[in-house]
């Protein structure tokens, strides 16, 4: 049982919310049928990770998993990497996804450009029967890869839920990646089908992707048909293609469900691939089904009646998270556009518009509202939002009480903390937990998060690395073209032998919330102390006159100086008097050690295309080291201003 809690929370649910709660409910059900007595959240989080059979099989249950063939044995093996999951079981994907059958909005999607398109479960149904039907016609079968580059548009749930339908397997990217991003993500797998827009449209501006798709399709031999979506009704000039139209034209098509293993492929998803070629992960059908169930059933506690969103891109796991929504029957909301087009308050505007409940975005957005002092509260009718999630980034204390000063008072903010490596969250929200502002409220069920020291031992209420040492369904089931699972084992397992080491730094505090300090390879070691990267980001970035922030290690004189470069507010002048301020601030909020020894203004700070800050390619150009793939970067151009830095000179 954790310690009381000793900091303040920044919101409380009231009584009757969290216990009627579907975590609570399920807990209370939980302690009936195991004859025991859970006094608190925490006292059954160490049920369920001391427990895995029992509480992953009450899993498959809640769900309610459509099977063909029930399991022989929920879990076999003790290793994370080969364990097997309900092993014997037969089951799809899609079916899962689409077990409602009514005139319930499944989709509403907005755009820049186009008027919003809603889209029943009975029509969705019928829409993926068609894109089954017409993927089969083209020689589409199991285990073949259906490649996608899409922007966040229906067509790509329909072509997902269709590909998985049969036994395809999915892999997706957004259309911004270039095409030497695509070509390193699709030349890998080979797809036989790519489905993708002519065209797409951000921040007001219309790009076109026929250039890019051919140059796709004469590299990657694999490809035998391209799907086009046409966004702008133009005339098609894309090499082995045929129309979105033609692919769903038999209108009443039958669907039928390929059963298949649980640990059937079911999406591949690649690692960053700011520092080399991506790594391709590969899910399994069921672990996916059941993480995704658990963190929005339980952690998250969606229902049919809520409209859920998560502002993202299809090349982003939050995509393949926000449709595992459909097994619960929610409303899923799609924007495919800029989110600060026209202005920042587009996805307030559609909160308030079509009773968003669930509102997923990144400490990147939140950022920018509070630094124009945004108050939606103010502007807009937001009755309806029950929920904030935030991933890709920590999230700041002053984050969290912008959230609820400018925003809602009354409504859970739960910062997330996972990764593509597990299509899901190691630590997450919780509907009958307090919010401590700079926190996630914690570990996920089933999941045994714990801190490791440098030595591979056991820490509490220390900073340290994220491992999980125990198996879990979620995990990949292996990387592409790695038979002997070398690659994958070096990736999460080497570092602390047959635990999985995820590459972060945290605390699981007395209390069992989380806090994330930043990414371990990104950490500073300044002194042969560890410091993670957000304990400078938060105090920095809180300042009115930084508008963002990147901060590294610099190898000085057989040791490690701290490097903050900073892109400045409109009107604002790195003077020495805001030098003084930053370091102040930083001493003061964190330690004397977290003070930079420089203070470099930068245009612009590189990001990738899902928005997270890429401090290890800056560390290797500050170091004189290739950044051999630039691709995965949503402003590469912003490199090159790191490159032979005169203030960084070793003088």
């Amino acid at each position: 049982m954790p310690a009381a809690l000793d900091t303040k929370p920044i919101w409380t649910p009231d009584k009757d919310s969290a216990y009627d709660s579907n975590m609570s409910v399920y807990i209370r059900a939980m302690a009936k049928r195991t004859g025991l007595s859970f006094e608190s959240y925490h006292d059954f989080y160490e049920w369920s990770v001391a427990n895995p059979e029992a509480f992953w099989e009450s899993i498959w249950e809640l769900a309610e998993i459509r099977h063909s063939k029930q399991f022989d044995a929920v879990l076999k093996g003790t290793e994370i990497w080969n364990a097997t999951w309900f092993d014997g079981s037969r089951l799809n994907f899609a079916e899962n996804l689409l077990r409602y059958d009514d005139d319930h909005s499944a989709i509403i999607s907005w755009s820049e450009t186009k008027e919003p398109v809603r889209i029943s479960y009975k029509e969705l149904k019928t829409k993926v029967a068609a894109c089954a039907a017409g993927l089969k016609k083209l020689g589409v079968t199991k285990n073949d890869r259906v490649a996608a580059f899409i922007p966040n548009i229906p067509e790509a749930i329909i072509g997902m839920l269709a590909t998985t339908s049969i036994g395809a397997v999915w892999s997706s990217c957004s259309p911004d990646f270039g095409f030497q991003g695509v070509l390193d993500r699709f030349g890998q797998i080979e797809p036989k089908v790519l489905i993708a827009t002519d065209s797409y449209t951000y921040n007001g501006k219309k790009y076109d992707s026929t250039e890019n798709l051919n140059k796709v399709v004469s590299a990657i031999a694999s490809i035998e048909k391209v799907i086009v979506v046409s966004m702008e009704n133009q005339s098609n000039s894309v090499n082995k293609s045929m129309s979105w139209s033609e692919l769903l034209a038999d209108k009443n098509a039958a669907l039928n469900f390929e059963q298949l293993p649980f640990d059937h492929p079911v999406y591949i998803m690649y690692s960053s691939g700011t520092t080399g070629v991506p790594k391709c992960i590969v899910h399994g059908a069921g672990g996916t089904l059941l993480q995704h169930f658990k963190e929005h059933y339980l952690h998250t506690n969606l229902t049919r009646n809520d409209v859920i969103t998560y502002y993202t891109t299809c090349g982003w796991m939050m995509w393949n998270w926000l449709v595992s929504a459909l097994t619960v029957g929610s409303t899923i909301f799609l924007y495919d556009g800029s989110p600060s087009y026209p202005n920042l308050n587009i996805l307030w505007k559609a909160i308030e518009f079509e009773k968003i409940t669930v509102f997923g975005t990144s400490p990147k957005f939140l950022y920018a509202c509070q630094n124009l002092r945004l108050r939606p509260k103010e502007k807009f009718e937001l009755s309806s939002l029950k929920t904030i999630l935030s991933t890709g980034a920590p999230l700041t204390a002053s984050q969290f009480e912008w959230c609820y000063q400018q925003v809602k008072e009354d409504m859970q903010l739960s910062s997330i903390s996972g990764g593509t490596d597990i299509v899901s969250c190691f630590a997450l929200g919780n509907p009958s937990l307090p919010v401590h502002a700079g926190e996630i409220q914690c570990r996920g069920l089933g999941m045994k998060v714990e801190t490791y020291n440098d030595n591979g031992q056991l820490v509490l209420d220390e900073v340290g690395e994220l491992v999980c040492s125990a198996p879990f369904p979620s995990r990949p089931i292996y990387f592409w073209n790695d038979p002997d699972k070398a690659k994958y084992k070096a990736a999460y397992f080497e570092h602390f032998p047959g635990v999985w080491r995820h590459g972060d730094f945290i605390k699981i505090t007395d209390y069992g919330s989380v806090i994330v300090y930043g990414r371990s390879d990104a950490t500073l070691n300044p002194g042969g102390v560890r410091i993670g990267t957000a304990e400078i980001y938060a105090p920095v970035e809180a300042m009115p006159e930084i508008a963002d922030s990147l901060v590294i290690g610099q190898k000085w004189q057989d040791d490690i100086r701290i490097i903050l470069f900073v892109v400045l507010a409109k009107g604002q002048s790195l003077t020495d008097d805001l030098k003084n301020r930053i370091k102040k601030t930083i001493r003061q909020e964190s330690t004397l050690r977290h003070v930079p020894a420089k203070i470099i203004e930068v245009r612009d700070i590189p990001h990738t295309i899902n928005g997270k800050k890429v401090e290890i390619a800056v560390a290797r150009i500050v170091h004189g080291q290739e950044v051999s793939n630039i691709d995965a970067l949503a402003n590469p151009e912003s490199l090159r201003q790191f490159e032979a830095l005169p203030e960084l000179a070793k003088s």
